[in-house]
């Protein structure tokens, strides 16, 4: 069956926002409920109260609506991840927190657990764990061209094309959400402070180290 689909298109119609963010809405609830492989279209629509030609109207299948779901937290995630590009200066914090970005990046994590645990882990869509590691990767190789967090806009992490490839960032990107999504699946062992305190020594290592890319 063709399907309509306009969730790339900007939601400048008020309803049309309205409707998206009952959808979206209704499978954040039903994701912390249960893992995304057992959610259908069915059970969206009925918790969202609206019919299933609505639900085509605006996405593909439940793992569009997914992705749509957390581009807001990924936003969160991907603003956390500019601050943490090897080039910065370490955040000072107090001494039982050795960098308050690291935390914020595993408290954010935490905070939406249910969702990241269905999304990134195994049962959950490989379409956003490709969207999350790709923008994850652009901010990260974007931020690394930026002479400071206040002196320049926010890079495009939305755009990935014609992107080079970046070791360093792709080290990062792949590195801080291996961890996280380790930490999620096994159930949040340590808190978000205890984890800065294991993974920082490692970041480190990266900004301290010698790498020199080689050029083709």
């Amino acid at each position: 069956m063709t399907t309509a689909n306009s969730s790339s298109a900007p939601p400048t119609d008020r309803r049309v926002r309205r409707t998206r963010a009952t959808l979206q809405h209704a499978l954040i609830g039903l994701v912390e409920e249960r893992d995304l492989s057992q959610i259908s279209v069915a059970d969206v629509v009925d918790r969202a109260e609206v019919s299933r030609s609505t639900f085509y109207d605006h996405y593909r299948d439940v793992h569009e609506l997914a992705e749509a779901a957390c581009t807001s937290m990924i936003d969160d995630l991907i603003g956390v991840v500019v601050a943490l590009a090897p080039i910065r200066p370490t955040p000072s914090g107090p001494p039982e927190d050795p960098d308050p970005t690291l935390t914020a990046f595993f408290a954010h994590f935490a905070e939406h657990a249910g969702l990241y645990r269905s999304l990134l882990g195994p049962t959950g869509s490989a379409r956003v764990i490709e969207h999350v590691r790709l923008r994850t990767t652009v901010a990260a190789h974007s931020s690394g061209r930026l002479p400071a967090m206040d002196e320049a806009s926010p890079p495009d992490t939305s755009d990935t094309s014609g992107n080079p490839h970046d070791v360093p960032a792709a080290f990062v990107a792949g590195a801080l959400l291996g961890v996280a999504t380790d930490w999620l699946l096994r159930g949040c062992p340590g808190t978000p402070t205890e984890m800065t305190t294991r993974v920082k020594p490692l970041l480190r290592a990266l900004a301290d180290g010698d790498y020199a890319p080689s050029t083709p």
